[in-house]
């Protein structure tokens, strides 16, 4: 299986496991730029070179002596669940992608039929009922995480654990996770353990957010896109995640974390 979403950078001076929706696209241009003194320009999910990635050949076998060895410093970045599976819906389900596509093709015309979805027209521009619209989308991320049906989950509402933990099962070890809702605390305590070529200064670095403006602007509190009901499904999809990287589930308005993260604790349970 090796390492399935681990980028490092071509100096080996830092390994990260990416997890969809917790500031990848900042992360890899951090990364990047500290190797190289520039960002990528584009898209540093496309980026196929001066980067090594799980996704390239040529990269696993490096990627995978470098982790087993705990030869780097070894992080990943999670953010709130409730949050996280806004972004997913308001980006992936409403959004109109790089490609001028929706997303995943037939996807939102599954969930249009099936779940009586509304994603604000051809466009994502026209008005719609977002809290109603979003609890179907609930429904269905919560269909595919429990009883793969009607498809398999996507990685963007698969939970956190699950991509957290297969650096674990398969021989990684993390020195770090951080939090995106305090973002620029992590990174920096990330490089600050390690040696880059091009110093980073957080302060000033862009915010490489490529999902912003693909999908409608979410009109109301977080709070309010969750009601009984839910809660209750975001229990049962993600419950490890509220645990394990200490979310607050009571409260979908308290999106910081209420605790650090027990690193023993994290390799202990996902390490299985």
């Amino acid at each position: 299986m090796g390492f399935p979403g681990t980028w490092m950078t071509e100096s080996e001076s830092v390994v990260y496991r990416v997890v969809p929706k917790c500031a990848c696209s900042t992360i890899g241009q951090i990364m990047f730029y500290s190797d190289h003194g520039r960002f990528f320009d584009g898209d540093i999910h496309d980026a196929t070179a001066d980067m090594h990635k799980w996704a390239l050949e040529a990269s696993q076998p490096k990627i995978e002596a470098n982790v087993k060895a705990h030869k780097s410093y070894a992080f990943t970045c999670v953010r709130n669940p409730y949050t996280r599976i806004l972004s997913s819906f308001f980006d992936k389900i409403c959004g109109i992608q790089r490609n001028g596509r929706r997303y995943r093709g037939n996807l939102v015309p599954l969930l249009i039929q099936k779940y009586g979805i509304e994603v604000g027209g051809e466009d994502g521009k026209q008005e719609f009922d977002q809290i109603r619209s979003f609890r179907r989308f609930l429904l269905f991320a919560r269909d595919t995480i429990r009883w793969k049906k009607p498809m398999e989950p996507d990685i963007h509402w698969s939970a956190m654990a699950g991509h957290v933990s297969t650096f674990i099962v398969n021989g990684g070890r993390y020195d770090r996770i951080v939090f995106t809702e305090k973002f620029n605390e992590g990174m920096q305590s990330v490089l600050d353990r390690i040696e880059v070529a091009h110093p980073v200064d957080l302060k000033t670095i862009p915010r490489f957010n490529e999902s912003e403006g693909h999908g409608p602007k979410r009109l109301h509190p977080v709070e309010d896109y969750f009601d009984d009901l839910s809660m209750h499904l975001m229990w049962e999809i993600y419950k490890r995640d509220f645990q394990l990287f200490r979310y607050d589930f009571d409260n979908p308005g308290n999106k910081l974390p209420k605790d650090e993260v027990d690193l023993d604790e994290v390799h202990a349970k996902l390490g299985n």
